[in-house]
């Protein structure tokens, strides 16, 4: 290692590898890799809807904007947002800036059918579900089964409805919907070396061999995701690693196996440096259309994207077997669903749910779900979450789920308890306590803090019985 590389855990390799790429700006590189990491949250649009409200939580957080992403804020070291209510009301979701990039290039409009393949923890899949504003499909999917139920729960905090959770191999979901989507989001398994000053197991795992193992793997999870996009779709394409083979090679090579796509020229991304085309040998002028962010020149850790478009004149076969899920026939079930919610539910709530929940309603077990539009049959599938979990269905009641408090609000239930961030009240029902009011009444109520929603109590006469999910209360 040479004079000045005071890092003394990063790879030599790589250090020697960035010199020789980056020339004039190692120098600086190298500081910035030094450098303190920048941290970072974005506000949920299903959540904050007021501007009151988003003044709010800036002044409060001491936010300041992240130029690539319409909700994203950087917040200071002094800052633990993800003790705040706030944060298990869904209010904001604790992400990387620069990883904030992807779905922002992806541009999911509501209405949309949506694929994130690689989607655990689920930072970019509940960005996506902001956007599509509970309209649409959203397929969540994550191939290792402990990071899928972790999506799953990061699905239901930022209180999105109409996502699914999968737990697949890519070929495994190519195979059920070709041609399927609108848009598909690729956030490749990668080398991580955009992560090195936060992550040391990143570095220490790092080698060449490694690299392009990791280029081989995106390879084959590119061509899954390619096979699911309709003519005319967008797929975006991303890592968190500086490696040119990873980034332009792979999009380069992906290019030549699938020539019906091109990379797509996307303007106007503030803080976002153009792609490298020269640093992959035979690399198409196209890959300048590609994004870089360096952490030496913006404030956010090394990531690479590329916006790939399917022309709209492909010809196919067909897009396959792409049936509709099966819906619950028992009339029972349905009847106890529809007691609940015209007893819980104001006219507005009802709406919530597109005015046909009876008609999309499924049975798993006992819990109920509210499927989303168009989804297809899962049959067969490794299925966590079929869509919105509604509750339970239990011999002579029905129990609300902790996911429908969180894709609620106050003005669409019948009763709701309001209490401040920083009130004992709110504590109390974050430890699971069980308090006393001064109005009696029966049924379901909907905890909200500072207005936004996050769990059920069932009051009986003047107690309010706390129906926080025990795995989520506080000591």
């Amino acid at each position: 290692m040479r004079d000045g590389d005071q890092r003394t855990d990063f790879p030599e390799e790589f250090l020697e590898k960035m010199r020789g790429l980056m020339g004039e700006e190692y120098a600086a590189f190298l500081d910035s890799c030094r450098g303190r990491r920048m941290q970072g949250l974005r506000l949920n649009p299903l959540k904050v809807i007021r501007d009151g409200q988003r003044r709010k939580i800036i002044a409060e957080l001491g936010l300041t904007r992240i130029p690539w992403a319409r909700d994203g804020y950087y917040y200071g070291e002094d800052i633990r947002p993800g003790r705040h209510p706030w944060h298990e009301a869904g209010v904001f979701y604790i992400q990387e800036p620069s990883a904030m990039a992807a779905a922002e290039l992806l541009g999911a409009e509501p209405g949309e059918k949506v694929l994130d393949l690689c989607a655990a923890p689920g930072g970019k899949a509940t960005q996506i579900g902001g956007q599509l504003k509970g309209r649409g499909l959203l397929v969540c999917n994550e191939i290792h089964p402990a990071r899928a139920k972790i999506l799953s729960q990061n699905v239901e905090r930022m209180g999105i409805r109409n996502a699914v959770v999968t737990n697949e191999a890519p070929e495994v979901l190519a195979g059920r919907f070709p041609l399927f989507f609108d848009k598909v989001l690729v956030d490749a398994p990668c080398s991580g070396e955009g992560m090195f000053r936060k992550d040391a197991d990143a570095r220490s795992q790092w080698s060449p061999e490694n690299v392009v193992r990791c280029a081989g793997r995106q390879a084959h999870v590119l061509d899954q995701g390619a096979a699911m996009v309709r003519p005319g779709g967008r797929m975006v394409y991303s890592t968190c690693t500086f490696s040119p083979e990873e980034n332009e090679g792979s999009i380069r090579f992906f290019l030549e196996r699938n020539p019906d796509f091109y990379v797509e020229r996307v303007s106007g991304q503030k803080g976002l440096d153009r792609g490298r085309p020269e640093w992959t040998p035979g690399g198409q002028e196209e890959l300048a259309r590609t994004f870089r962010i360096w952490p030496h020149r913006t404030q956010g850790e090394g990531h690479y994207l590329a916006v790939l478009r399917r022309r709209e004149d492909t010809s196919f076969g067909g897009a396959g077997n792409v049936r509709e899920a099966s819906r619950v026939k028992d009339k029972q079930v349905k009847t106890m669903w529809r007691e609940f919610a015209e007893d819980t539910l104001t006219e507005e709530g009802m709406k919530a749910f597109g005015g046909e929940a009876k008609e999309r309603l499924v049975l798993f077990g006992e819990q109920l779900y509210f499927l989303p539009e168009g989804m297809p049959d899962y049959g067969g599938l490794r299925v966590l979450r079929p869509g919105l979990h509604l509750g339970t269905v239990k011999k002579k009641r029905f129990e609300p789920s902790h996911s429908l408090a969180l894709c609620l609000d106050g003005e669409q239930v019948r009763r709701s308890r309001d209490f401040g961030a920083e009130s004992s009240r709110m504590a109390a029902y974050l430890r699971g306590e069980t308090f006393e009011t001064e109005e009696s009444g029966s049924g379901w109520s909907l905890i909200t803090v500072d207005g936004f929603s996050v769990g059920w109590a069932k009051q009986v006469g003047a107690v309010l019985k706390n129906h926080y999910p025990k795995g989520l209360r506080r000591g």
